[in-house]
């Protein structure tokens, strides 16, 4: 898939996880929050608790499907982006957690899923 339709197939994910996250009210910060180490693809809060979220976006099972592709690395990076975002904007004392959402567009349709406590970092 040539890079422009890898981006555009990546804002509709983004498009369709916000919509999800937002019916389960959480409020969006902001997207694709960028550093020199990569991007956030959704900083949010639900309730009191920051969230940030990596966006998984698949247009079949090819490769496991959406859930699938946020490994240790990308988990990695996703918290030094994370480290980043609270430095630069002095949240202070404020429960944290990674979220992912699977968006899988299949023929019959998008199927969201919203993985809570995705992962941990120590």
């Amino acid at each position: 898939m040539a890079r422009d339709a890898r981006q555009r197939l990546g804002v509709v994910g983004e498009d369709l996880a916000c919509e999800a996250l937002r019916q389960r009210g959480y409020g969006i910060l902001c997207r694709r929050y960028r550093t020199r180490l990569g991007e956030i693809d959704i900083v949010a809060e639900d309730g009191a608790t920051l969230v940030f979220i990596e966006v998984k976006t698949r247009t079949g099972a090819g490769f496991g499907g959406a859930a699938a592709a946020v490994g240790l690395r990308k988990q990695r990076q996703v918290a030094r982006m994370a480290a980043d975002f609270l430095a630069r904007n002095q949240v202070g004392e404020r429960p944290c957690r990674f979220d992912v959402v699977a968006v899988d567009l299949t023929p019959a349709g998008a199927q969201v899923e919203i993985y809570t406590h995705a992962f941990q970092v120590s």
